[in-house]
């Protein structure tokens, strides 16, 4: 029996499935498993009858021989040399065009090169087959690159056996797992599971067959929902949303999409691998697809199946196409939607959700020089110091007063000690409400968004603030300040009376380019002392303390300019900011005691 070589193109590809292309050695069973249904819908396509179709799968410790076996519509000899002798021909995709032909557009085949991926694995390979139209069985058989043989064999069922002799151990690779029935059984669960007939190892039927995506909705609980959830170790605990999702047009998918009820203990984290669970008809092609999901609802977990896509030679990546991008933007959208609905109709569920994600959402604003806004703004909320909870900005908006111009914000870590800053007293009088931005990312992400609704944003810790008009000062007052900038200089870039001040009598204040907030996260960031918000130190010319500084500029240099110092270290208190020089501050304060 003569010995066949492959086409001198297919040998280079062979040799390329084996050493290169497919990333993990275990994705062969996958391969084996999608060729025979393959088979099986020939089969069934065929005389329209699924009974007796199944696929087997036995493991032969003594031998070394895995096989998968299935009862499908079997190849004759010159089928066996066609398909198996030149890679990327495995006759299913004429077979498609011809039962699409007869009107059946089930997708049957897309993958011709799967079965080579065995060769990763086996020191040999030996197919067997009967075709349903013949009562002749044939064997084909290799041991890699050098080429194969076809010859008749003792009749054989009908169908299809694929007999992987598995190589040596090798201080690398470990072949024998291949052989444990609890690891072959683990291997169907994870690329299989949702293969549509029975998968047998050992007697016991190993997949689901029907996935819970493909039924009807009317036809699920939520209890059935969840369950699927935390089988398919999208979590332990109960989601708050689900969503599920069936999609006919110019691309066809189903999914399931989950809205998480905590936080993955390593969400926050660079080792953090987002995206879906991604199906060609149900058979699993990625664990995590990110391309599915921007950052921004990188939270979100589920699946995707679809015929539709284009795949790679080794069905492990996907090409970047047209039908990607618009599952991809379907699915953006369906989120927003579902997150909206959420925010309108169980204000609970949704505030729950924003204490997990919400700064999640708040990244997204920021990222890319704010091209997302428009798609995130309505799902932010912040703390209003007025309502003592949080609102979106909608809401905010909705309640601003005819005259309001801005969107006023104070940001800082604590909620408490932002509704009593100083720079907001004024504010807090007219009775307009103030946002508290707590997070890290907040200022950052709203000054990218520049504006809500065409009202501007505006923190109050602003110099260019000014809720009522600027204090008439006298000449005394002017040289109280000048003489304050004197002592202060190199410290504060202005020191002037202030507008907003009613109980304190001093404040700081940001010039223009970035607030103090952002100077403290970019401080951190560059480990850079000299990032720095421009300092302006506002002073309240109608407090009995600029009375005693007065005073203390006719009468006492020297304590005129500790009460200055004073002053200054207290406003960078009240700031959250470092003091230069602490033990100075100490100081200067015992000798005003």
């Amino acid at each position: 029996m003569a010995k066949k070589a492959f086409k001198a193109e297919s040998q280079r590809l062979l040799d390329l499935m084996i050493n290169s292309i497919y990333i993990h050695k275990e994705i062969f069973l996958r391969e084996l498993i999608s060729n025979a249904s393959d088979a099986l819908d020939k089969q069934y396509f065929t005389d329209f009858n699924r009974e007796g179709l199944a696929i087997t799968v036995k493991a032969d410790k003594d031998s070394r021989a895995l096989s998968v076996t299935d009862t499908g519509i079997g190849m004759t000899k010159g089928e066996l040399e066609s398909n198996l002798g030149t890679i990327a021909r495995s006759g299913s995709l004429d077979f498609k065009n011809t039962a699409e032909e007869g009107g059946v557009s089930e997708l049957i085949g897309r993958f011709g090169v799967g079965f080579y991926s065995a060769f990763m694995v086996a020191s040999s390979v030996s197919v067997v087959s009967r075709s349903s139209s013949s009562d002749e069985s044939w064997e084909w058989f290799s041991e890699g690159t050098d080429g194969f043989t076809v010859r008749e064999t003792a009749e054989a069922p009908k169908g299809t056996t694929v007999t992987v002799t598995l190589k040596e151990n090798s201080p690398e690779e470990n072949y024998d797992e291949f052989l444990e029935p609890d690891k072959l059984k683990d291997l169907v669960r994870k690329y299989s599971d949702f293969i549509r007939y029975p998968i047998i190892i050992g007697g016991e039927t190993v997949n689901s067959m029907v996935p819970i995506w493909r039924k009807n909705k009317n036809e699920l609980t939520d209890e059935d929902y969840n369950s699927f959830y935390k089988d398919g170790h999208f979590g332990y605990d109960t989601p708050l949303r689900h969503i599920h999702v069936n999609v006919d047009g110019a691309v066809s998918y189903t999914a399931i999409l989950y809205i998480p009820a905590k936080v993955p203990f390593d969400y926050y984290s660079r080792e953090y691998e987002k995206g879906l669970r991604l199906y060609s008809g149900g058979v699993m092609i990625m664990q995590r697809c990110p391309d599915l999901l921007p950052d921004y609802f990188s939270f979100v977990q589920g699946l995707v199946d679809s015929a539709d896509l284009s795949l790679n030679i080794s069905r492990e990546l996907l090409q970047h196409d047209r039908q990607l991008r618009l599952m991809a933007k379907r699915i953006l959208d369906k989120i927003k939607t579902e997150l909206l609905d959420m925010l309108e109709h169980s204000r609970e569920t949704y505030e729950a959700f924003w204490a997990n994600f919400g700064k999640q959402i708040k990244y997204g604003i920021y990222a890319d020089f704010g091209l997302h806004k428009d798609i995130l703004k309505d799902l932010l909320l912040f703390h209003s110091s007025a309502l003592q909870k949080r609102v979106t900005l909608r809401e905010y908006v909705a309640d601003m007063k005819d005259d309001q111009k801005f969107i006023y914000y104070a940001a800082g870590e604590n909620i408490n000690l932002l509704t009593r800053t100083p720079q907001a007293e004024l504010l807090r009088e007219q009775g307009t409400d103030i946002l508290c931005l707590t997070d890290e990312i907040d200022e950052f992400a709203v000054r990218v968004m520049g504006e809500y609704n065409g009202k501007p944003f505006q923190n109050i810790s602003e110099a260019s603030v000014e809720p009522a008009s600027a204090p008439e000062t006298t000449a005394e007052q002017k040289a109280v300040l000048a003489a304050m900038l004197e002592v202060l200089k190199g410290k504060v870039a202005d020191v002037k009376a202030s507008a907003r001040l009613k109980s304190h009598p001093v404040c700081l204040t940001s010039g223009e380019g970035f607030s103090f907030e952002m100077e403290k996260v970019l401080t951190q960031l560059s480990n850079d002392p000299d990032v720095k918000a421009k300092r302006i130190l506002e002073l309240n010319v109608a407090h009995p303390v600029f009375a005693a500084l007065s005073a203390a500029l006719g009468a006492d240099k020297e304590r005129f300019n500790v009460m200055s110092r004073v002053l200054h270290c207290q406003a960078l208190l009240v700031e959250g900011l470092p003091l230069e020089d602490p033990i100075s501050f100490a100081d200067d304060i015992w000798r005003l005691i």
